[in-house]
């Protein structure tokens, strides 16, 4: 992709992995910044914080406590090291001073069945992927990790109440060649963030937890390179190493 002709029929995909892999990889084969134009986003998606209903724990400030009282006695499931999963929970660990165990899986799937299972007490998964559960009760759902609460659930407090300055949030965007024009990109940019103001579109995204992320080409670089800085803080602090 960073060698594809800047053509504007070939755009990739990037998110959070992306902008955590920046840092947790010494050696990749392509640069964010470097090698790529940033095109537009696509959704933005609060992480949640949720625990088995077995934990002795209804809301952040019982969890914390908890697990102040208890150290290492919380398993903290993510799914994967290094994925936005696994830097929200050091982030979250950090912040609130607790220690819990990390438990990496290799992907949401398995590590929502283990947390269905009380295998492991709690997790940080996206929102779209556990919201059934919570809607059901299987799972309790503490806060949501992003800076305003979800209107999916909007009973369920934002992290940052608690924990002030917290966020984490799992984005998509798409982005193209370095040599693509800037006209193509510009035209890109706004087809896609027209097609963003759908109302369509955007009651979709509200159903599962997400939200447009409509930014100009800039204001998306920007939000990249501000995503790539933070994540590398939490991967060096928490000294995280890829499998």
């Amino acid at each position: 992709m960073a060698r594809a002709a800047g053509d504007g029929y070939t755009l990739l995909t990037v998110g959070s992995t992306n902008t955590i892999n920046a840092t947790l990889y010494d050696k990749l084969n392509f640069n964010l910044d470097r090698d790529f134009a940033m095109v537009a986003g696509l959704n933005n998606s609060p992480l949640v914080l949720e625990v088995h209903p077995a934990v002795p724990a209804n809301s952040v400030v019982e969890l914390i406590a908890y697990a102040k009282a208890h150290p290492g006695a919380i398993n903290l499931a993510s799914f994967g090291i290094g994925s936005i999963s696994h830097v929200a929970g050091e982030l979250f660990k950090r912040t609130a001073g607790v220690d819990m165990v990390h438990v990496p899986y290799r992907g949401s799937a398995p590590m929502i069945t283990d947390l269905l299972g009380g295998q492991v007490q709690a997790a940080f998964d996206n929102l779209p992927a556990s919201i059934e559960h919570i809607r059901s009760g299987k799972l309790r759902a503490l806060a949501v990790t992003s800076s305003s609460r979800s209107e999916a659930l909007p009973q369920i407090p934002t992290l940052g109440e608690f924990v002030p300055g917290y966020e984490a949030s799992a984005f998509v965007g798409l982005c193209a060649p370095k040599s693509t024009p800037t006209e193509i990109i510009t035209r890109l940019s706004a087809e896609i963030n027209a097609g963003l103001a759908d109302p369509k579109i955007k009651a979709q995204l509200a159903d599962l937890g997400s939200t447009p992320l409509v930014l100009s080409p800039a204001e998306f670089s920007q939000f990249v390179t501000a995503q790539v800085e933070k994540w590398g803080k939490v991967v060096r602090d928490a000294k995280i190493k890829p499998e």
